[in-house]
């Protein structure tokens, strides 16, 4: 699939409807029991873009940047306005925000995630779009310089270090990202009237692998 390194417009995106999609297995046993289980190692998201719409000029935007990904056809960048970042929403990333692994004075390699805790509970998310800018890395707790110390492809959201992190160092990251997505329908519809009397058109957005 061909993805466009472009995000959504996020004045349009402010406003709109989504979250987290699980998938669950459920078997009701013969005594009463279930058993449940998931064929999917991440969640994925699904959101609709036109609940952000405000205006006609915000309709055309849409339809415009509909036609030029040639609706299902490109995949894009998208900011959750409700988790884009590594830390939570009120703070600002810093370089501890997020523990990618431990050096051993080989691997040059680490991959951006996001861990999701809660009581016993533990997942772990990754992130391959970051937004340039706003990455931070640190590792032995000392922040690091980026095209100094450390480069970052920002499609996949791999950093390498100029020189592998000593034995046992921790390597934390924080950052700003979008999730990539494509539009779930080859067909927006709009009514000048509709939409004046204010009826959203439904425009569904699904999250990528990539």
């Amino acid at each position: 699939m061909a993805f466009h390194e472009i995000r959504f417009p996020p004045k349009l995106s402010f406003g709109s409807l989504g979250g987290p999609e699980r998938r669950t297995e459920i078997v009701a046993l013969t005594n009463g029991f279930e058993e449940r289980n998931t064929p999917w190692a991440h969640s994925r998201r699904r959101y609709d873009a036109g609940l952000g719409l405000r205006s006609l000029d915000d309709v055309a935007e849409l339809v415009a940047f509909f036609e030029a990904r040639g609706g299902q056809l490109h995949g894009f960048r998208w900011k959750d306005w409700a988790d884009y970042k590594s830390c939570a929403p009120s703070r600002v990333p810093a370089a501890q925000d997020q523990m990618l692994g431990q050096g051993d004075s080989a691997r040059t390699a680490f991959a951006l995630h996001k861990a999701y805790v809660s009581g016993p509970g533990r997942y772990v998310r990754p992130v391959v779009k970051p937004v340039q800018g706003t990455v931070r890395i640190a590792v032995g707790g000392d922040e690091l310089r980026e095209a100094v110390h450390w480069s970052l492809d920002y499609a996949t959201g791999v950093v390498t270090f100029a020189e592998p992190p000593g034995d046992r160092a921790a390597v934390t990251a924080g950052f700003e990202f979008d999730v990539p997505v494509r539009f779930d329908t080859d067909h927006v519809a709009v009514s000048v009237a509709s939409f004046e009397a204010g009826s959203m058109p439904d425009v569904p957005v699904i999250e990528v692998r990539t």
